[in-house]
């Protein structure tokens, strides 16, 4: 197992000690863990929702020594960036300063709207929901084209508190998953959907289809936030992934992604 989608209270939102996370996963029988907490944001917003850019240094100190001290898995260096338009050559000078491993890439916000955070759930009251649904499709394929990013994190976040469009996006979903495929992108299987108001992974299982159709990579994420959800529910992960006709998932180290073929049933 490979869970490359692991937070720490580095965050402000989190709990556990780091070591805490190796520990579980080893427990879990994982052979491979990715950290990925969130880079420093870099809008004026606080360290709430990341770490300080005073604290970057300090993550990747003790990912690096965790790995060199745990022999028995492979920890590698990872971090989730959100993506904002208009910062991006900001977001990668920050990025580049680091050995990162992979860099996820997530949109969390709508202009200043961060749609999945509960302290602003009132703002889905006020809005038309395809419409939100279809700019934040606008938003991924615009994070997949910026070039920041190997892997897009749980490509159907939009869907967290359980709002759903009514109009048929099959069409948004296909031009953003050809984005994805031209660009490179890997694409996360999530199963913290299932911890959220919404009870489903993310992405669901009618758009991991689609991306199976165009050929998108995989990684599997937990999305922990908790050393106990390290690599919670990831044989229902699996089972989503062979119900689609995945056979491979991805790896990477130094930025680099290979292949790694796998019976997930």
């Amino acid at each position: 197992m490979i869970d490359y989608h692991i937070h720490t209270k580095l965050c402000g939102h989190a709990s556990g000690e780091m070591e805490e996370y190796v520990q579980s996963a080893i427990a879990s029988g994982i052979k491979e863990m990715g950290f990925s907490d969130h880079l420093p944001m870099v809008t004026e917003r606080g360290n709430e929702l990341a770490m300080s850019i005073d604290e970057l240094p300090l993550y990747v100190e003790t990912v690096l020594d965790l790995n060199q001290r745990y022999g028995e898995i492979d920890i590698k260096l990872g971090i989730e960036a959100d993506y904002f338009p208009g910062l991006e050559e900001k977001c990668n000078e920050v990025i580049n300063k680091f050995p990162f491993d992979y860099v996820i890439g997530s949109v969390h916000f709508i202009k200043k709207w961060g749609f999945d955070n509960i302290n602003q759930i009132d703002q889905w009251e006020k809005r038309d929901i395809n419409q939100v649904y279809r700019d934040y499709y606008t938003l991924l394929r615009k994070s997949a084209r910026s070039g920041l990013f190997d892997i897009i994190g749980h490509s159907d976040l939009v869907k967290k508190f359980g709002q759903k469009p009514s109009d048929d996006l099959t069409d948004e979903i296909k031009q953003t998953a050809e984005v994805f495929a031209e660009n490179g992108l890997a694409c996360e299987i999530n199963t913290s959907g299932l911890r959220r108001p919404i009870s489903e992974i993310y992405p669901s299982l009618d758009v991991l289809k689609i991306y199976n159709d165009y050929n998108i990579p995989i990684i599997f994420g937990s999305d922990a936030h908790n050393p106990k959800d390290v690599a919670r529910d990831f044989d229902l992960a699996y089972k989503m992934a062979a119900t689609v006709g995945y056979f491979e998932e991805s790896q990477f180290s130094g930025r680099k992604r290979t292949s790694l073929k796998r019976s997930f049933k």
